[in-house]
């Protein structure tokens, strides 16, 4: 399985899947339900760079994670800057952002078959309701790593196009994308079937 994981020994590569996800997922909350204060929301922003400096990524890391949301982060300006407050427009692209870079954080410091047991014991009491953990987790799993991929060719395909001199267009841009994302789950299956999960 395709793996952002990057090896290192801080104390978040030392943290244990489980903690790591539950810590994530409160601060994911915290920050989608804080008010569009200004403060509480450059709060939210040290806390996720104190992550990636504390995981030892460094601010490039990032940085280099924004840069690849810029696409993101301009359709949903364009989306709500006509129908919504510039704080609020402001506040929701900060949220997003930085859920988005909260995820991506655990990706790096956590290896993949480590979430999906976390995951896995976390819904083993779904066993009596005939819900299997084991593929729940593996679903979850794939879909936390496969986000920040599916970005980065969003990124790939803009540069190239801009390269070319192509301008930003809706189709010229999706269709790409959508070829590219399905050539992962191609990839993805393949190697999930290459270890015996169907």
């Amino acid at each position: 399985m395709i793996s952002l994981f990057r090896p290192g020994d801080s104390a978040l590569h030392r943290l244990p899947a489980g903690p790591k996800l539950l810590g994530v997922m409160a601060l994911a909350l915290a920050v989608s339900l804080a008010p569009a204060n200004p403060w509480l929301l450059a709060g939210s922003v040290v806390v996720v760079a104190g992550g990636y400096l504390l995981a030892g990524l460094g601010m490039a890391e990032p940085g280099r994670q924004v840069w690849i949301l810029r696409w993101l982060v301009l359709v949903m300006l364009v989306s709500q800057v006509f129908f919504l407050p510039g704080r609020t427009v402001a506040a929701n692209i900060v949220r997003v952002v930085a859920v988005i870079l909260l995820a991506n954080l655990v990706t790096l410091t956590t290896r993949t078959e480590d979430l999906v047991d976390a995951i896995e014991r976390a819904l083993a009491p779904l066993r009596h309701l005939r819900v299997n953990p084991g593929r729940v987790a593996l679903m979850l799993s794939m879909t936390i790593t496969t986000i920040p991929v599916i970005a980065g060719y969003a990124a790939q395909i803009r540069e190239a196009q801009r390269a070319r001199g192509v301008p930003l267009a809706p189709l010229a841009f999706v269709v790409p994308l959508l070829v590219m994302a399905l050539k992962h789950a191609d990839d993805l299956a393949d190697a999930l079937t290459a270890r015996g999960v169907d």
